[in-house]
């Protein structure tokens, strides 16, 4: 197989192409090595297998036409570049749009002109369906009882984009799915809840479960914003890789279908959860101080990943427990290069 990924060189994107080209597979990464841990992400990629890397970045329309028409024959696209942080869209939503509409609307026209047929796999958000403020949640209910949206979001709730980043990715996830309709491209829309494993250089603003590990491993003071009692339906990378290769193995049913994968209700937990759950792991507390609800954060979003299951045959392997453990395991492994 021979995988074209964009945003290759970050947390999913470098997890995907380990895993190919540990199986002997050709990868085409394609990253401009902006994002913290890019660069360490690519050294650790190249004794892997056969690699080659292009330092493009996603905006630049002709670049990026010139380098899908040198790999035409790619049998697998990853569209996963992307400005990844709700916050930063508020400071700066020019760039959030570009990077993420605009930069696929240059990947979805790169792939058209090109004429790839292969499936052509986006990376989308449950911020799609905005802040889901219509949903009730108590603060005493426990993550997994039935008022926790039993089974979770379906793919058929109303779209309602909030916040520049809602918008610029809410943008790109209906560009994709036209392209289906309109010029006949096998993608595939991947609305994916909080992913997270080891390789995620979390940060504050962005890779909250990453940062929670990295924060208690190394002393560092995390802030809640609001009460921590924030539910998510977490997701380990490689159940989210496998999502990725059962759609591309189910392509004739999955193209053009928008599909929510997380964890769903079996691995929703809240903040505190994994709060908790880290520092009975690592015998140490985790400094924190609180701080007012951020704009476009979800009280509470849970995957319903039935329909996944049904088209794809996929549901997520690793329990949320299994997961963190793991991810603390090589924080501490690796603390010194976080540091």
């Amino acid at each position: 197989m021979k995988a074209l990924i964009t945003g290759g060189a970050g947390f999913i994107g470098c997890n995907a192409a380990s895993r190919f080209l540990r199986r002997g597979d050709e990868v085409v990464l394609i990253d401009n090595l902006s994002r913290k841990g890019a660069a360490a992400n690519l050294n650790w990629l190249w004794p892997q297998g056969h690699l080659t890397f292009i330092n493009a970045d996603v905006r630049d329309a002709s670049r990026i036409a010139a380098i899908f028409r040198e790999h035409a024959d790619s049998s697998l696209v990853l569209h996963l570049a992307a400005q990844v942080a709700v916050t930063q869209s508020l400071v700066n939503p020019r760039l959030d749009f570009e990077v993420n509409s605009l930069g696929t609307l240059n990947v979805l026209e790169a792939a058209r002109t090109a004429r790839i047929v292969a499936p052509f796999i986006y990376s989308s958000t449950n911020k799609v369906y905005g802040q889901l403020s219509d949903i009730d949640v108590s603060p005493d209910d426990a993550p997994g009882s039935p008022s926790r949206l039993a089974s979770g979001i379906p793919e058929d709730r109303r779209l309602d984009f909030h916040s520049p980043y809602g918008c610029s990715k809410g943008a790109a996830d209906q560009y994709v799915r036209d392209y289906r309709r309109v010029y006949g491209l096998n993608t595939v829309v991947m609305r994916q809840s909080c992913v997270y494993g080891c390789r995620q250089f979390g940060i504050e603003d962005q890779g909250w479960v990453a940062w929670f590990a990295i924060a208690a491993a190394s002393g560092r003071t995390i802030t809640l914003y609001g009460n921590g009692r924030q539910v998510r339906d977490i997701l380990y990378v490689d159940d989210l890789l496998d999502a990725f290769e059962a759609a591309a193995a189910n392509i004739a049913v999955a193209a053009g279908a928008a599909y929510n994968i997380g964890g769903g209700p079996d691995n929703a937990v809240s903040l505190l959860d994994v709060i908790a759950f880290i520092e009975r792991r690592n015998h140490r507390s985790i400094p924190r101080r609180l701080a007012p609800e951020r704009t476009g954060d979800q009280r509470l979003y849970v995957s319903d990943i039935r329909r996944a299951q049904r088209d794809l045959g996929w549901i997520p392997r690793t329990r949320w427990r299994t997961g963190v453990d793991r991810l603390c395991a090589w924080v501490g492994e690796n603390l010194d290069h976080l540091r």
